[in-house]
């Protein structure tokens, strides 16, 4: 019997230490921040970019803005996923998200490649500071 184009090999799934898992966050550009709204998860995608080991990301009016305004925590996850072979990654990082007012570190934010890809104003920069990191990994042997 056949498994939909994957091999008969049982998947392996394995927890990625976190020198891997922020390797991972560097080579992406494209995640989604969780943030609770009304004590309900709710999660977007973001364009983001890495900055001294934290996530970075523009943000207009929202809840992403209200969430960074009021310091709160939030998590950031982003993913490959080869639905073929179904193997892939995942990472999970989990921080306060703050708005970025120092003209200094907003400069070396700039230079970054977080452009959102969405229309719409987006003038904030909001930082999430990474205080939690795991992942894991679904590979065939």
């Amino acid at each position: 019997m056949t498994d939909g184009g994957t091999s008969a090999t049982v998947p392996v799934i394995r927890f990625l230490d976190e020198a891997r898992c922020r390797t991972l966050l560097g080579e992406c550009r494209v995640g989604r921040v969780a943030v609770l709204v009304s004590g309900v998860p709710h999660v977007v995608p973001v364009n983001y970019a890495v900055l001294d080991g934290d996530i970075v990301f523009r943000s207009g009016t929202g809840t992403k803005l209200h969430a960074a305004i009021q310091s709160q925590p939030v998590s950031f996850e982003v993913d490959r996923i080869d639905e073929v072979t179904r193997t892939g990654w995942s990472v999970l990082v989990s921080g306060v998200a703050t708005v970025v007012t120092d003209g200094d570190e907003r400069e070396r934010i700039e230079v970054l490649d977080v452009e959102p890809w969405a229309p719409g104003t987006r003038d904030e920069l909001v930082r999430v500071r990474v205080d939690l990191v795991s992942g894991r990994e679904i590979s065939r042997p």
